[in-house]
C-alpha cells in the first residue's frame, strides 16, 4: 500500500491520537459497577441506560446540524466538556437522579461528537488532496479505540485501588477535558455566511438523504452495518456459555477485540478491493458467526474473532463510502442521520440475541448483505 501523502500525515496522527485518548476514560469499564455499588437496583439500572439511549437518539441529528452550521471543531470540544461535566455530576452526586442527570448530559455530548470527527477528518484530508486515504485513517482510528481498552482497564483498576470511585470519576473528567483541548487542533475551513439557520440545515440535510437515491441507500447500508457492532456487548456472555471461567472471560474477550483491531486496521486495504468483495466479506463474517454456535468450547471464540475482524473491515469501508457520497456543507448532519440509524439498528441486534442468540444475530448479518452490495457500490467512472 502506498504511504500517506506527507501533507496528510499530521492530520492522520492527530486523528488517531484523539481517537485513542477519547476512549482512555477509566470510568468506562466501571460505571455499571459504580451504579450498583451506590445502591441502584437492576430495574433502575435499565432505566438509566434507557434514558441515555433516548437522549442520544433525540439529539443525534440536531447536534449534527449544529456542528455544520456553527463549528464542527467547536462541537467536538463542547462534547468533551459536557462529557467531563457528566462525570463530575456522577462523582459529586452519586445516586439515581445524579446518574440520570449525568447520562442526559453524556447523551448530548455523544451526539455532538457522533459524525463530527468523521466530517472533520474527511474534509481535512480532502483539503490536502488525500480524501482517498480516509478509509485507511478511519480504520486506524477504530483500531486505536479498540486497543486503548487494554490500558483503560489497567488504569481503572489502579485508580480504583488508590482512591475508589471518586478518583476514577475525577480522572475521567480530566481525560475528557484533555481530548476536548486536543480537538482544538483539528483543521476547519472557514464557513461562508449564507443565512441558513440550524433548523434549516437540519431540514435540508435530512431532505438530502431522502431525496438523493444513492446517498439514501448508502446511509441505510451504513446504519445497518454499524448497528451490527452491538454484538460486541454479548462477547462476554458467549465466553461464559462456552465454559470459559469467569476470571478468564476478560482475556478471552480481549482476543476477539484484538482480532477486530486488526480487521479495522486493514480497512484501508479492504477499500481497494473490488465492490463485489465487500458483500462477500460480510457474508463470510455472518457464516462464521453462525458456525460458532456449533463449535464446542472456547474454540468458538476463535471463530467469532475471525468473523468480527471481517465485519469491522467492512464497517470501516462503509463509513468511508458514506463520506464519499456526501457532496454538501451538511456533512455532519448527513453522517448523524446514519448515526441515528445505527442506534436503531442496534436494537435489532439486541432483539435478535434475545430471540435466538448468536444464530439469530448471524442471520441478521446475512440479511444485511444485499443492502451492503447495493449501498457501497461505487458509481462507474465516466
Amino acid at each position: 500500500m502506498t504511504p500517506l501523502p506527507p501533507a496528510a500525515r499530521p492530520l492522520a496522527r492527530l486523528a488517531v491520537g484523539w481517537a485513542a485518548l477519547s476512549e482512555l476514560v477509566p470510568l468506562y469499564p466501571l460505571y455499571a459497577l459504580l451504579f450498583l455499588d451506590t445502591g441502584v437496583s437492576t430495574p433502575e439500572l435499565s432505566l438509566l441506560f434507557a434514558a441515555w439511549s433516548v437522549t442520544a437518539l433525540v439529539t443525534e441529528v440536531p447536534a449534527g446540524a449544529l456542528a455544520d452550521r456553527w463549528s464542527r471543531r467547536g462541537a467536538l470540544v463542547l462534547g468533551g466538556v459536557l462529557e467531563a461535566a457528566a462525570f463530575v455530576v456522577w462523582t459529586v452526586a452519586p445516586g439515581f437522579w445524579g446518574f440520570a442527570a449525568g447520562f442526559a448530559v453524556w447523551g448530548v455530548a455523544g451526539a455532538l461528537v457522533s459524525g463530527t470527527v468523521e466530517a472533520l477528518v474527511y474534509d481535512g484530508l480532502a483539503e490536502v488532496g488525500a480524501a482517498g486515504a480516509f478509509a485507511r485513517v478511519n480504520g486506524w482510528m477504530t483500531s486505536a479505540e479498540l486497543l486503548v481498552q487494554i490500558p483503560t482497564a489497567a488504569a481503572a483498576g489502579l485508580l480504583y485501588a488508590l482512591g475508589g470511585y471518586p478518583l476514577v470519576g475525577w480522572a475521567s473528567a480530566a481525560i475528557c477535558l484533555v481530548w476536548a483541548a486536543l480537538a482544538l487542533r483539528f483543521p476547519e475551513a472557514a464557513r461562508e455566511p449564507d443565512g441558513e439557520s440550524v433548523l434549516g440545515t437540519l431540514r435540508c440535510g435530512v431532505a438530502e438523504v431522502v431525496r438523493v437515491p444513492a446517498l439514501r441507500l448508502t446511509v441505510l447500508a451504513v446504519a445497518l452495518v454499524g448497528g451490527l457492532d452491538a454484538m460486541e456487548e454479548y462477547f462476554p456472555v458467549l465466553a461464559g456459555d462456552r465454559g470459559v471461567p469467569t476470571a478468564a472471560v476478560p482475556a478471552a474477550v480481549l482476543g476477539i477485540t484484538l482480532a477486530g483491531t486488526l480487521g479495522a486496521a486493514l480497512g484501508g486495504r479492504a477499500d481497494r478491493l473490488p465492490d463485489r468483495a465487500l458483500p462477500v466479506l460480510l457474508l463470510l463474517a455472518g457464516v462464521l458467526l453462525g458456525a460458532a454456535a456449533a463449535v464446542p468450547g472456547p474454540w468458538a471464540l476463535a471463530v467469532v474473532a475471525v468473523s468480527y475482524a471481517l465485519y469491522l473491515a467492512v464497517l470501516v469501508v462503509a463509513e468511508a463510502r458514506l463520506q464519499e457520497r456526501i457532496d454538501s456543507s451538511r456533512r455532519t448532519t448527513v453522517t448523524s442521520v446514519a448515526g441515528l440509524g445505527i442506534e436503531l439498528a442496534g436494537l435489532l441486534v439486541f432483539a435478535a440475541w434475545a430471540l435466538g442468540g448468536i444464530v439469530a444475530v448471524a442471520v441478521l448479518v446475512l440479511a444485511v448483505v444485499p443492502l451492503v452490495a447495493a449501498g457501497l457500490r461505487r458509481p462507474p467512472v465516466s
